[in-house]
């Protein structure tokens, strides 16, 4: 099977993160980036919801304000 490259940029915090929670799985970026991309494809959307975070009550006054 041909590969390709995909480059991305992310925060280097989260890159340091996610490299140890997956090393603690056993496996490497590539390895975690590849089953989540197969996940989408098997899915036919994102895997897990996605939303909005919710305000928060003082936010919410603060924008009915404005």
């Amino acid at each position: 099977m041909a590969t390709t490259n995909i480059n991305i940029r992310v925060d280097s915090e989260l890159k340091q993160s996610a490299e140890e929670l997956f090393n603690d799985l056993g496996l490497n970026m590539s390895s975690a980036i590849t089953i989540f991309l197969k996940s989408v494809v098997s899915y036919d959307g994102i895997p897990f919801e996605l939303k909005r975070n919710a305000l928060n009550t003082k936010t919410k006054i603060e924008l009915s304000e404005y």
